[in-house]
């Protein structure tokens, strides 16, 4: 039972945001009583953090599966991006916005195990990169992994990027050309091209 309202709760959550969604919307979403979830978890809060490092292991698993059996960095990036947007219903209830706002503790616990995730993957990633020429051989793979993780966090933040100017997947295509251009040989950028245009055919 615990993990079917974590199921439920992930899916009004990414839908309709954590504000909004109360332990009765689960309850009536599920047709349990209200009881059933506070047998599992004490509060709200704790179901939340429960929803957010649930959803946070899955992106995990699922990222790595793509890191796996890419072919090369290029589509790798793509490839996660298409897989983050799907799995986090394009993020259209800004999820981490409203986790940071309402949920700073977790929000912050969240992002210093997202950084130690994607420090590392993205490191791996760009040294792969490197030593296949796609990118160039003069970039510091750990500032350069630190400054995409920075910018994917910022992207995120409804104060600068308002979801009523710019939605997700326009945010995160846009910050990835921006980014591998920045770092791309003329061999990774023949690449890069075909991935923009397919983009926008």
């Amino acid at each position: 039972m615990r993990e079917k309202i974590i199921h439920k709760a992930t899916d009004l959550f990414l839908n309709f945001g954590f504000k909004s969604v109360t332990m009765d919307d689960i309850a009536n979403a599920m047709a349990i009583s209200k009881k059933t979830i506070y047998v599992h978890f004490a509060n709200k809060t704790k179901l939340v953090e429960a929803v957010t490092f649930a959803v946070f292991e899955n992106v995990c698993q699922g990222i790595d599966g793509i890191c796996n059996t890419s072919v090369n960095p290029i589509e790798e990036l793509y490839d996660i991006k298409m897989f983050v947007l799907q799995y986090l219903k394009s993020e259209k209830s800004s999820p981490q916005f409203q986790l940071k706002k309402y949920y700073p503790q977790i929000y912050n616990q969240l992002r210093v195990k997202q950084f130690e995730k994607m420090h590392e993957s993205v490191k791996d990633s760009l040294q792969n990169g490197v030593d296949t020429a796609l990118f160039r051989d003069t970039i510091n793979v750990d500032f350069i992994s630190r400054m995409y993780f920075n910018g994917l966090m910022g992207i995120k933040d409804e104060t600068f990027f308002p979801t009523v100017i710019y939605d997700m997947e326009y945010l995160m295509e846009s910050y990835l050309e921006y980014h591998l251009r920045a770092i791309v040989t003329d061999q990774g950028l023949q690449i890069l091209n075909k991935f923009i245009k397919s983009n926008q055919s």
